[in-house]
């Protein structure tokens, strides 16, 4: 179904001339796409919006606007205005021409600023010279499209280098930044996200770890001739990301280095205990950036596992058990022998994992072991007494 067709589905038809499809909506039409979502201008009364089942919202960074969601469609926004004449002002508030699109009920695009030949171009230059300054995370949405293929114009990255942002960021939810950054996890060059934060020197506010990175080794040249963490970061991402479009898979493993940081200086380039301390800072950062409790406890996970997966040809069949059982309790089961071939692309692998990890999530009963017998054994003895099973199941002994 059309952006245009839906949005009739929603309005009595004598509404349809006050009604435009606008921003992403009409940019994903032109480009072929079918958007999640949809945006909407509509020069109509409150009265109006709540027949339809809108309500009302006031955004802490935009005008209020009308929202509904609907299960099967999405959500749907809708800017309100008083009138046809005031929706180019509406346009020129918005963030890039390419967002500054708007599209009658009918299917006529109207193109205020330029918006079709920069679509063509895959390029990213702002609506205004107040751009970024009327909301600052417009810098990190610009930083998100480029790592979908788009790239910005010299005139508007300018904009970003030739003032300071981060005094503005301190005002801003640290939830907008997040937002931006999972979407670009999802694009086709994730990294370029993070490389374009610190090549133009913006976000340390949000994300000081990244800012870090550079200045720490990766680890002992003759094992990461990449030289500093930040550049090993990117590589290991941009190989998990050939692999894998999930943005948590990709993101744990930017990350998976995290404890690297934590490292005294004294002691480099060694990192001796860095798993450790990466999952125990793993909580704080996450719930720094305010993301969901499964992305902190997978990107646990990953910091302290990722070095035994490294060495997985060397565990015993107990370790590779236990190490199982911590990635299906953190959620990285299919995640964990991705990010361990990108961390370790020379090595190798993870052969029978999938076996550990099937072993590891059998049940007891399965293991051929009665509740009765359980009991019996002091309740300290009971772990290693089911390892023991799992293990000889795991040799293919009865």
């Amino acid at each position: 179904m059309t952006a245009a067709s839906l949005a009739k589905r929603l309005f009595p038809q004598e509404t349809w001339p006050c009604i435009w499809i606008v921003g992403g909506s009409v940019r994903d039409s032109l480009l072929g796409k079918t958007g999640e979502d949809l945006d909407l201008v509509a020069a109509l009364t409150p009265e109006e919006l709540t027949s339809r089942g809108f309500r009302q919202v006031d955004p802490v960074s935009s005008a209020p606007i009308w929202f509904r969601h609907i299960p099967a469609i999405g959500k749907i926004e809708v800017t309100r205005i008083d009138g046809e004449g005031m929706l180019r002002g509406d346009l020129a508030r918005r963030d890039f021409t390419v967002n500054a699109l708007a599209m009658s009920l009918d299917g006529e695009v109207i193109d205020l600023f330029g918006g079709i030949q920069d679509l063509g171009r895959k390029a990213l230059r702002a609506c205004s010279p107040e751009s970024f300054q009327d909301d600052p995370v417009r810098i990190f949405r610009a930083f998100r499209f480029e790592a979908d293929g788009w790239r910005m114009e010299c005139e508007t990255e300018r904009m970003i280098a030739e003032a300071s942002w981060e005094g503005c960021f301190r005002a801003i939810p640290v939830e907008r930044f997040s937002r931006e950054m999972v979407k670009a996890l999802a694009g086709k060059e994730p990294g370029l996200f993070f490389r374009r934060m610190m090549e133009t020197g913006v976000g340390g506010t949000y994300l000081p770890e990244l800012f870090a990175m550079g200045a720490v080794p990766a680890g002992p040249v003759e094992r990461h001739p990449e030289g500093d963490l930040f550049t090993h970061a990117l590589e290991v991402m941009q190989r998990t990301a050939a692999a894998v479009g999930d943005p948590l898979a990709r993101f744990c493993a930017f990350f998976h280095d995290l404890g690297k940081l934590s490292t005294d200086p004294a002691l480099y380039p060694a990192h001796h205990g860095h798993d450790k301390a990466g999952r125990d800072a793993a909580g704080r950062f996450c719930d720094g950036l305010r993301l969901p409790v499964s992305w902190r406890r997978a990107l646990a996970g990953t910091c302290r596992l990722h070095g035994h997966a490294n060495k997985w040809r060397q565990l015993r069949d107990s370790a590779r058990i236990l190490v199982a059982q911590q990635a299906l309790k953190a959620g990285i089961a299919d995640i964990l022998p991705l990010i361990s071939a990108a961390d370790n692309p020379h090595g190798p692998g993870m052969s029978g994992w999938d076996r550990a990890v099937g072993i590891a999530h059998t049940k007891t009963a399965d293991l051929g072991i009665e509740q009765g017998c359980l009991e019996v054994i002091p309740a300290k003895d009971r772990a290693g007494f089911i390892l023991r099973k799992r293990v000889e199941m795991m040799r293919g002994q009865s």
